[in-house]
């Protein structure tokens, strides 16, 4: 057809039907014989792609002037403008007619179309209007507000109003928003019908796909309960009750459920609520699909007040109190949610500051944008690359003076260059043993950090280089140990009796030793015993030992997990006096002044020494008495205690805590949760390995149970203060969050306990704020942060885990009335907005909040989103908003995200003024 689009065309035509007689003619126009007792019917079709016309539905209509003899025909093109079932929804097969070039001649086909299945239906709508009123009268006694003058007929006349106004902001708003939302289908991994069709016929029995394997067909394995609720509604639309279907049926099922069509959608969801198929939902339909949708989202306590969300749903639906809705509420609702969710809306977002930002980097040459790329890799690394450049090329000093040095010696002449790379890389040994125990002293690099020295040496990556460093040892090792077993030994041993005599009887002796005589002196034993202590430690500490990733029977099990890596490398106490025995009995060096190892070793040792000597005395001036105990869902202990008064910390700092109830050497380190202003110290503790378990089992032990309506499922009181285990602290130690205050904005994204730093940070945020507004109020010299926003995005994928930090975003939401921060939630478990498990959950916290304030499902006034944040976009609107700013990312988490996160700073850097910073949390 001419001018028009691709989509979907709607037109809708209402025609008078007269009461009590049929007033239509063969060739007669509709509305003809109008009197004052009139029943309109509305008639929808569709014009499909392919010239298709799809009669919709055929419904009673409001009231409407059509002046005699006139047909009326609106029509609506590229938009598309719904006019959802009512009380008496009629489906009818599709009716195919060949669209003509010219609208004139549709709209008189369209328009004799409507006559025929208004003829149709008219006595059967007169007949359900009459059953009714009959089936409603008793509505009239409890209808208040609009009802109450004019009974049932007022409500109705009420509602369809209502309906006329919805259908009108609808069409005005621009309907084509709607195709984003309401999608059956919304994994991408799950959306070919070859896929689908593959599975039914692994799964098919005779021929036969089984309603129980329907969920696993379509990709919906994790919700199949809301699977099964689909297949029976598709079923019920069909006029069938059945438990199996063949690969047409499902071909059809798949057609309606991945149908572009909102309308569509909408009407299959209606269908899954509406089970008796009376056109309407009631209170208790609506409860079950919202028990249904918290069932396919885990949320359980969602499920446990159901009943009281579907009361709410009602009431803003239902006005009228007739006790049902229809199909256009629930729509409108769905397009019309947004305007409640005006709580932690996402930030303000302009395109063409963003298309400034990047502009000139579209037509750089490709030696310009390398050129770029570097400057902006060593403005973000000069700290690890001058570090990293010094520690390589003071090793490769120490070994090129020793490969020379002992090329010299009389022994190269029988062990030649195996020997001179053996003692190269002793010495870069010596150098490594001793700075690997610099990055593990905590006390100095926290005080390090803060002087300025902090401009030159990247102090958060202090884990990264003794990681580093051990690496360096590995090869070291590998090259000393290597050469002497497999070349030097050998050499020495197969070597002429003339030869040794003449050059190694000075260093080994006139006997010339065999290859176990080379072993068991002292040199050979504590060389082979340091190996092995050392593949024991770092075995033990790599991640998938230390992290228990993998899995041995029992009692073997024992050799992963935290405790394995944490009491293994205390063997590194032997591994230095193995190293310095070894270092005095050499073979080839016999003047004490030349045997350097003690040299190396003295200053690192005594420092590290002198640590773990402050930590044991410090802990213990560190008493500390437990205020509170509380465990939440997903297994968190909350351990809320007594400041000790000289105990000064800084947000984003950590403490090492230990419990002589559990295990009195191991010491475990936990971010700080409270802020510096606070009179008391708190932590919160996640059982992931086998010490947290068995600390949360010593409090569980010790606490009393919990009491009816109190969060947390353990309390600490005057009468179970005595009998808690006693705690230990050590610290505060230095962390990168700590430098939260140079930046100008702050975000904070934490992956489910890494939330932890974050939430200190928040609360000594707004501990400023309310100081200067106190000194605005007292006209005091007024104090002004650097920091101005901070956006705090919190990631988790249990619904529980909300009641962690419930009070201080609560708090940080009611006081923070400037807006400085700005919290985001995030619910993993649940399927993004705009998929079809999801909607009602997102139509009630909508509703619940324009109410009552509060979010349902995390319990706060801070807004839940559902699945994972766009980070490309958080990033886009940040640096849009602030542009020209400093902006310091943190994040706590896994190191999955932390890559991600990294490279957006990296990309975002390149392209536009604002710069991003990025910090990652190491303990």
């Amino acid at each position: 057809m001419e001018g028009f689009g691709k989509h979907e065309r709607r037109w809708s035509s209402s025609d008078a039907v007269a009461a009590g007689k049929s007033v239509y003619s063969e060739g007669s126009s509709p509305g003809t014989d109008s009197g004052p007792a009139e029943e309109f019917v509305e008639v929808t079709l569709d014009l499909q792609d392919d010239d298709t016309i799809i009669v919709r539905s055929v419904e009673p209509a409001t009231i409407i002037n059509i002046d005699s003899g006139n047909d009326v025909v609106s029509g609506f093109a590229g938009i598309e403008t719904p006019t959802p079932a009512s009380t008496s929804t009629s489906r009818s097969p599709t009716i195919r007619r060949s669209s003509s070039s010219r609208l004139r001649q549709f709209s008189q086909e369209l328009k004799a179309e409507a006559v025929a299945k208004a003829k149709q239906f008219s006595q059967e709508l007169k007949a359900e209007l009459r059953r009714f009123s009959w089936s409603h009268g008793h509505a009239t006694r409890v209808i208040s507000g609009g009802a109450e003058g004019g009974g049932i007929e007022s409500a109705l006349a009420a509602r369809a109003m209502r309906r006329q106004r919805a259908q009108l902001d609808r069409t005005r708003s621009g309907a084509h928003k709607a195709l984003k939302g309401l999608k059956f289908i919304s994994n991408s991994k799950t959306n070919s019908w070859n896929e689908v069709e593959n599975n039914f016929y692994k799964l098919a029995k005779d021929g036969f796909l089984h309603r129980s394997d329907f969920a696993k067909c379509i990709g919906m394995i994790d919700s199949k309960e809301f699977a099964l609720e689909l297949f029976d509604a598709l079923s019920r639309r069909r006029r069938l009750k059945i438990d199996k279907i063949s690969r047409d049926d499902l071909y059809e099922f798949w057609l309606q459920i991945t149908d572009q069509s909102f309308d569509s959608r909408l009407q299959i969801f209606f269908d899954m609520v509406d089970k008796n198929e009376d056109g309407r939902i009631n209170e208790e339909e609506v409860k079950e699909i919202i028990m249904l949708s918290a069932s396919a989202n885990k949320l359980s306590r969602l499920q446990e007040q159901a009943e009281e969300y579907a009361a709410l749903i009602m009431e803003e639906l239902d006005p009228e109190r007739l006790g049902y809705i229809e199909l256009w509420q629930l729509e409108t609702l769905l397009l019309q949610k947004d305007t409640y969710l005006n709580y932690s809306q996402a930030l303000s977002y302009t395109s063409q500051a963003l298309s400034q930002n990047l502009h000139g980097l579209r037509n750089r040459s490709p030696i310009r944008r390398m050129g770029t790329k570097l400057l902006y890799f060593l403005q973000e690394n000069w700290r690890r690359i001058w570090v990293l450049l010094l520690w390589i090329l003071i090793m490769a000093g120490l070994f090129t003076w020793k490969f020379y040095q002992y090329k010299q010696k009389n022994a190269f002449k029988v062990m030649g260059y195996c020997l001179l790379t053996a003692k190269g890389a002793a010495e870069t040994l010596k150098l490594n043993m001793a700075l690997i125990l610099l990055p593990v002293c905590r006390n100095t690099i926290t005080w390090l950090r803060s002087s300025k020295l902090g401009h030159f040496l990247p102090f958060d990556d202090n884990i990264n280089f003794h990681k580093t460093i051990a690496a360096g040892i590995v090869i070291g090792v590998i090259l000393h140990a290597g050469n002497h077993l497999v070349c030097d030994f050998p050499r020495i041993i197969h070597e002429s009796d003339p030869t040794y005599k003449r050059f190694l009887i000075d260093d080994f002796g006139n006997h010339k030793p065999n290859y176990m005589d080379l072993l068991r002196g002292i040199e050979g034993v504590t060389g082979i015993l340091m190996v092995i202590l050392m593949l024991v430690a770092f075995t033990l500490a790599t991640r998938w030992f230390r992290r228990s990733l993998i899995k041995f029977p029992k009692p073997f099990d024992r050799l992963t997990g935290y405790n394995a890596f944490w009491y293994s490398h205390h063997l590194f106490v032997l591994v230095y006096i193995l190293l310095i025995i070894h270092g005095v009995f050499l073979y080839l060096v016999h003047k004490w002044y030349k045997k350097t190892t003690w040299m190396y070793l003295t200053v690192p040792i005594l420092l590290y020494v002198g640590e773990r000597t402050l930590r044991f005395f410090r802990s213990g001036l560190y008493t500390v008495r437990l205020l509170k105990v509380a465990i939440y869902p997903g297994n968190v202990l909350t351990l809320q205690m007594s400041k000790p008064p000289q105990f000064r910390y800084k947000s984003g700092q950590y403490v090492f805590v230990q419990c002589p109830a559990v295990s009195k050497f191991e010491w475990h380190p936990f971010s700080i949760t409270s802020a510096p202003g606070d009179d008391y110290l708190s932590i919160h503790i996640r059982q992931l390995g086998d010490w947290t378990q068995q600390l949360k089992k010593v409090f569980s032990e010790a606490c009393e149970p919990p009491v009816g309506g109190k969060s947390g499922l353990l309390r600490a009181d005057e009468t179970t203060k005595k009998s808690l285990p006693k705690l230990l602290i050590d610290g505060p130690y230095g962390a990168p969050a700590q430098d939260y205050s140079k930046y100008d904005v702050l975000l904070l994204v934490g992956l489910g306990i890494g939330a932890t730093p974050f939430i200190s940070i928040l609360k000594d945020l707004l501990n400023n704020i309310v100081k200067m507004e106190e000194q605005a109020v007292s006209s005091k010299q007024k104090t002004t942060l650097r920091t101005t926003n901070a956006y705090f995005y919190w990631v988790t994928r249990e619904q529980g885990s909300f009641d962690w930090f419930k009070g201080v975003l609560d708090e940080v939401a009611e006081i923070d009335q400037r807006g400085v921060i700005e919290m985001h939630n995030y619910l993993t478990s649940v399927y993004e907005e705009g998929d079809a498990r999801s909607a009602l959950i997102t139509m009630v916290q909508a509703l619940n909040h324009a109410k009552n304030g509060v979010d349902i499902v995390s319990g706060t006034r801070v807004r839940t989103h559902f699945a994972r944040p766009n980070w490309k976009k958080v990033f886009s609107k940040i640096g849009t908003k602030h542009a020209n700013a400093r902006i310091g990312v943190f994040y706590c988490g896994a190191p999955v995200l932390a890559k991600e996160l990294s490279q957006l700073c990296y990309d975002y850097n390149r392209k536009g003024s604002t710069k991003f910073e990025f910090h990652k949390e190491h303990f």
